[in-house]
């Protein structure tokens, strides 16, 4: 369900249950949280996260929604191991975004999609809080009063407004969705080892 590619310095995750619209078991985001936290580990200098199908990730999977996966940490584990990746890492969605998964693209440094893209976080509806780390993420990109907008009012945005909001950074067509991700790696990996991860720390 999660494919790991290792080239030269570069690593991608990819979603793979697109029957399931992408939506994550506990499984899944321990599996994440273990690669990154391994990426970061090899030195890798770029991990890109995506999917595959129509939808990133349609939030938890029901079943294990149901036993208590909207509450557990190992979102936040993941979240926060994407954070603290010394590298450059980007989330290259090929298409919605909803419920908790929200937090594994808030803690990438980068954010391209499809123009079909939608991306909502109904915990309001769903009568959840949010992640620890999502809130503060989503401020930082779009301000408080959208993050309201999506965490409170529940509203759904769609690619274009994401853009224009900041919650995202290019919007691009499905043919050239990883062309562009690997565009934005190709400085990152003819650098110098550490240079990324010294201008991550600067900008903060």
């Amino acid at each position: 369900m999660i494919e790991v590619t290792k080239e030269s310095g570069l690593w991608v995750l990819t979603l793979n249950r697109p029957d399931k619209a992408n939506s994550v078991t506990k499984a899944m985001l321990t599996t994440l949280a273990d690669t990154v936290e391994a990426a970061a580990t090899a030195g890798v200098a770029v991990l890109i996260l995506t999917g595959i199908g129509k939808v990133f990730s349609a939030g938890a999977d029901l079943d294990d929604a149901r036993a208590g996966l909207a509450t557990d940490p190992v979102w936040e584990r993941l979240s926060a191991a994407i954070a603290a990746f010394p590298g450059l890492s980007i989330a290259a969605m090929n298409g919605t975004l909803a419920g908790g998964s929200m937090g594994m693209a808030l803690a990438c440094d980068l954010r391209i999609a499809v123009p079909g893209a939608k991306f909502f976080y109904p915990v309001m509806k769903l009568g959840f809080l949010p992640q620890p780390s999502d809130p503060a993420r989503l401020v930082a990109l779009v301000g408080p009063a959208r993050a309201k907008l999506i965490l409170m009012a529940g509203q759904k945005v769609d690619a274009d407004d994401a853009l224009t909001m900041g919650l995202i950074d290019r919007v691009v067509s499905p043919e050239v969705l990883m062309e562009t991700a690997r565009a934005f790696a190709a400085d990152v990996l003819s650098a110098k080892p550490g240079h990324a991860a010294a201008i991550k720390k600067m900008i903060g």
